[in-house]
């Protein structure tokens, strides 16, 4: 395997990576500002308040978003990894 190979292989799993990790580091973000806010705002500074939302945020966001993962995923396997295990 070429270094332009091996390394262009890595480039693609690292989108791979990023794309199927997207959605929930999102919604942690969205939940987490919102909540931050929330807690400005009140002045509550509970440190269960911002860990369970966002918890249940990134669940939520995990169960809608399963199938574009295993899609993305599945993609990445039989684009990029599986010709390189067939051609050795």
């Amino acid at each position: 395997m070429s270094d332009a190979l091996f390394f262009d292989t890595l480039q693609q799993g690292l989108w791979a990576a990023v794309m199927v990790s997207a959605p929930i580091l999102a919604a942690a973000l969205v939940v987490g500002l919102a909540i931050g806010l929330i807690q400005a705002l009140t002045s509550v500074q509970e440190m269960t308040l911002t860990f369970v939302p966002k918890m249940a945020a990134m669940l939520a966001v995990f169960w809608v978003s399963m199938g574009f993962m295993t899609l993305t995923l599945g993609n990445y396997f039989r684009g990029t990894l599986l010709p390189l295990i067939a051609g050795g």
